[in-house]
């Protein structure tokens, strides 16, 4: 597979999304099975607080360009991994700040092994944190997996890592990697939560459609993904075609 096309250009560079907020586009990585081991694009967000404080959900790569444009944006203090996947690059970014607090998902730990050795509070909670007058914190909780989300109060953004994936087929080269974005609920214009994923919440469908109703009522103007093409509008909507399939069972 031609893995160059599914990344977003330009990489390792924030690219505004709206008043203080960016994303970076990261390179792409592969997640799955040996024997079907599928290309993943990457995706950070960054969200700059008062007193040009920085917080950073799912890092990238931190390389020294991008640490120089970061350090025009203002200072990093905190570093987010908002579920047990997305960890891997939190270690070179802890690094490089040795300041900045590091937050992590419940299952992280457990998933990433001697990766993570860096300590990190843990977010299990929908309050209590220090970004909580900008930026509201949502834990969406599942049996193997749980995903914090984030939604930036004052441009309407709300910021989600794989609760919705969005690929899109003209950019993937793989008639299987086709199939299975199709099979699996996560192709462009109709990305959702994937349906392995979605396994994850059966025991727990009452708390999760609670959350699917939270996100609702925050009615995003914009919807950040970490895997796909996002949503630069009509969040609202989007989301709630993405969760029909929780929102009409």
């Amino acid at each position: 597979m031609h893995e160059a096309r599914l990344i977003y250009p330009p990489l390792n560079t924030p690219k505004p999304v709206a008043d203080d907020v960016w994303i970076v586009d990261g390179p792409v990585i592969r997640f799955g099975p040996r024997w079907l081991e599928m290309p993943f694009p990457t995706r950070a967000t960054i969200i700059r607080l008062d007193r040009d404080r920085l917080f950073i959900h799912s890092p990238t790569p931190l390389d020294a360009a991008l640490k120089a444009e970061v350090a025009r944006l203002g200072k990093p203090c905190w570093i987010v991994g908002p579920n047990r996947l997305h960890y891997w690059w939190i270690p070179d970014w802890q690094t490089a700040y040795p300041e900045a607090r590091v937050y992590l998902a419940p299952g992280i730990r457990q998933q990433a092994g001697a990766r993570l050795a860096c300590d990190g509070e843990t977010l299990d909670r929908p309050s209590g944190y220090p970004w909580d007058d900008t930026i509201a914190t949502l834990p969406v909780a599942g049996t193997y997996m749980t995903e914090v989300v984030f939604f930036h109060l004052p441009s309407r953004t709300l910021v989600l890592t794989d609760l919705i994936e969005n690929f899109e087929a003209d950019r993937i080269n793989s008639p299987l990697m086709r199939f299975l974005i199709w099979i699996g609920g996560v192709r462009d214009p109709d990305g959702s939560t994937p349906r392995d994923m979605r396994l994850t919440f059966a025991k727990n469908r009452a708390v999760v459609k609670a959350a699917v109703a939270r996100m609702i009522e925050w009615n995003p103007e914009r919807i950040i993904l970490a895997h796909g093409r996002w949503y630069d509008r009509d969040g609202t909507a989007e989301f709630q075609r993405a969760f029909r399939w929780i929102l009409k069972s």
